[in-house]
């Protein structure tokens, strides 16, 4: 698989991690990224300024991405899975591979391929195994799709951790997706518990009892990290869980634990944007957090 020109859509978090980690690996003649961001007034200068010093390409559409790319990625909001692999459809090459990172249910990855293979393109599903910024390019993937293996072997080229799971397509968001009802629950869960902790004063007595029962867990700093995150991202898991509580849906069970993990989250993600955690430094305790959301509820 000859993959020399790589298109990113989605110029957030993930879209510059691998745009840095991309650019200098040995055949890669360029590296492009095409985000709304582009476009907004209020955004457009640093971002574009960003990609420049990244030396990637900055493009003025899905169009212009589409003309140069052998690979595309998309790394976008869940919410914006299916949207965007029907945009990519209209431009993308003959022959290109699409990488879809998002983290979308079974059902929404088959629609998105459909758009995809149907414009004689090449679409592999791509489960993001654990959060990105610790590993960078090198985050463990599961792919899956009929071209799934050719472009493990090719993404392993470049220092990548890809692994074909299935030439199915469903299966890797599959594994990923009921992973994250694993994961984000026990973040909407700690955050959950140790407020009403701190609330009544009681924390010292709750968080001993869970070292006890599970010992290898340190759960004060577990706590800082989850609270941390979902403060940081809360938006973005909020909209992968609501395609979890898809995938549950689709496998024929009521999604009543996934749905209400999307809610918390995004309960958190709002007190977020409303400034509730504002001027809390990297590294704050979570009862720093806590403190915060319970003022907050004091204040009405």
């Amino acid at each position: 698989m000859d993959i020399r020109n790589i298109g990113l859509v989605g110029y957030g978090e993930v879209g510059k991690i691998f745009g840095a980690g991309l650019k200098p690996q040995r055949g890669v003649d360029s590296v492009r990224a095409w985000d709304l961001k582009f476009t907004n007034a209020a955004t457009a200068d640093t971002e574009m300024a960003h990609a420049e010093a990244a030396h990637i390409v900055a493009e003025p559409s899905m169009q212009a991405l589409c003309a140069h790319a052998d690979l595309v990625i998309s790394a976008v909001t869940a919410s914006n899975t299916l949207a965007v692999a029907q945009e990519a459809a209209r431009f993308i090459r003959a022959g290109a591979i699409f990488l879809d990172l998002n983290s979308a249910s079974p059902g929404t990855k088959q629609r998105a391929a459909a758009a995809i293979d149907g414009a004689g393109a090449h679409y592999v599903e791509a489960g993001v195994m654990t959060s990105v910024p610790p590993y960078g390019i090198k985050v463990p993937m599961l792919l899956g799709g009929a071209k799934a293996q050719a472009l493990a072997q090719a993404l392993a080229g470049w220092g990548m951790d890809a692994k074909a799971v299935s030439d199915q397509l469903g299966v890797a968001s599959a594994i990923k997706m009921c992973r994250s009802v694993m994961i984000k629950g026990l973040e909407a869960l700690v955050i959950e518990s140790y407020a009403t902790a701190r609330h009544y004063g009681v924390e010292d007595h709750v968080l001993p009892t869970l070292r006890e029962t599970f010992p290898s867990i340190d759960w004060q700093q577990q706590g800082a990290y989850f609270f941390s995150r979902v403060v940081q991202h809360g938006k973005r898991r909020a909209e992968e869980m609501r395609e979890a509580a898809n995938t549950v849906h689709e496998a024929g069970f009521p999604p009543l634990m996934a749905a209400a993990i999307a809610e918390k989250q995004q309960w958190v993600a709002d007190a977020a944007r409303a400034g509730v955690f504002d001027g809390l430094p990297k590294g704050a305790r979570w009862q720093d957090y806590a403190d915060r959301l319970i003022a907050a509820r004091e204040r009405g």
